[in-house]
C-alpha cells in the first residue's frame, strides 16, 4: 500500500512510520519544516510548509492509495489568541478539509483521520461510544469535530473512504502533554498531590494506537466508520503514577489531597481545566473496534506504562 502521511516527525509518527513501513507499506511525509526525524529515510519526507487552506499537497499525494492524517495545531497550554478556536480552525478543519480535497482529486481511495475523544466530551459518567452525540468542550476539541463533518460530506461527495480515529491521552516515551509532564515529576521525586485521586481513565499507549491505525489503513470494513481507540484497561490517576515510579525505580511521592480543594485551587489559579482532565473521569468503550475490525491492543495498560517508562530511563 502507498501511504502519505502528515506529522510524521511528531510523537505519533515517529512511532507509526517504521510499523508501516515493517508491515511492507511504502511511505511519504509532509512536513511543516525540512529536517527528517533522525532514523528516518529523508526520501521520504517533503517539506510543505504551513498547514492551512492553501497549501500545496501535490508533492506528497502523487500515487498515494491512503492518507494518513496526524498532524494538528495540539497541546497549547496558554492560548494567548483572544479567539483561539479560529487558530485551531486554521490548521485542524481547513488544513485539513484541503488536504482531503486534494487527496480525493488525487485518487486516494481511503483518508483515515486521527481526530480527539474530545469530540466525544471532556469527562464521562459512563464510558464513551461511538454513538454518542458530539459534545465537545474545549476549542481543539470543537475543530477535530468539524473537521470530522467536512470530511465524511467530502467522502460522500467523492467517493473516498473516511476513517475517524479518536484517541485519549496517548502515551508513551517522548509524549508530549499531560503524560510528559507526569513522568517528568515523578523522575524529579516531588510530592504530588494525587494520593486521593480515584478516577477512571481510559488511555492508549502508542503501541496500540498505531497498531489500531495500521489496522484502519487497509481492513475493508474500516471504511466511513468512526472508531474510539484505547487500552483494554482503565487505570487511576494515582495507579498510573505509581506503575510509572515503579518502572523509574522511583517510588512515586503521593499526597492524598482532596480532589475538590486541588479544583478550587486549579480555579483560583486559572488551570481548573488541567486539574479536570488529571482527576476526573473518562472512560472509552473500545468494543466496536474488536467487533468490526477483529482488533485487540497488542499491549496491557500495564505493559505499555512500564514499557514507556522503561524507555524514558533508558
Amino acid at each position: 500500500m502507498k501511504c502519505m502521511m502528515t506529522g510524521g516527525s511528531g510523537f505519533i509518527g515517529r512511532s507509526l512510520y517504521p510499523q508501516l513501513k515493517s508491515l511492507g507499506h511504502r511511505v511519504r511525509c509532509g512536513l511543516r519544516h525540512a529536517s527528517t526525524p533522525a532514523g528516518m529515510h529523508s526520501a521520504d519526507f517533503v517539506d510543505v510548509g504551513s498547514i492551512d487552506a492553501f497549501t500545496d499537497w501535490g508533492r506528497v499525494l502523487f500515487d498515494a492509495e491512503v492518507v494518513v492524517h496526524l498532524a494538528a495545531r495540539a497541546h497549547v497550554i496558554r492560548e494567548r489568541n483572544l479567539d483561539p478556536l479560529s487558530e485551531f480552525r486554521t490548521v485542524n478543519v481547513q488544513g485539513t478539509l484541503n488536504l482531503a480535497r486534494q487527496a480525493a482529486d488525487s485518487g486516494v481511495c481511503r483518508f483515515v483521520f486521527i481526530s480527539s475523544i474530545g469530540v466525544n466530551g471532556s469527562e464521562s459518567v459512563r464510558p464513551f461510544t461511538e454513538v454518542d452525540v458530539p459534545a465537545p468542550q474545549e476549542p481543539y476539541a470543537v475543530s477535530k469535530m468539524e473537521a470530522e463533518t467536512g470530511l465524511f460530506e467530502i467522502g460522500k461527495k467523492t467517493g473516498m473512504e473516511v476513517v475517524v480515529i479518536r484517541p485519549p491521552l496517548v502515551y508513551g516515551a517522548g509524549a508530549p502533554g499531560n503524560f510528559g509532564r507526569l513522568i517528568k515529576a515523578v523522575k524529579s521525586g516531588i510530592p504530588l498531590p494525587f494520593g486521593a485521586v480515584h478516577n477512571q481513565r481510559t488511555l492508549v499507549g502508542i503501541d496500540n494506537l498505531t497498531s489500531l491505525i495500521a489496522c484502519c489503513i487497509e481492513h475493508p470494513s474500516a471504511a466511513n466508520q468512526v472508531f474510539l481507540a484505547g487500552d483494554a484497561e482503565d487505570i487511576s490517576t494515582s495507579d498510573l503514577l505509581r506503575l510509572v515510579g515503579e518502572s523509574l525505580n522511583r517510588r512515586a511521592r503521593l499526597i492524598p489531597v482532596p480532589v475538590a480543594l486541588m479544583e478550587a485551587i486549579g480555579s483560583a489559579v486559572g488551570r481548573r481545566a488541567t486539574v479536570r482532565k488529571i482527576c476526573g473521569s473518562l472512560q472509552i468503550d473500545i468494543s466496536k473496534a474488536r467487533e468490526v475490525l477483529g482488533w485487540e491492543p497488542p499491549l496491557s495498560a500495564v505493559e505499555g506504562l512500564k514499557r514507556a517508562a522503561l524507555e524514558v530511563r533508558l
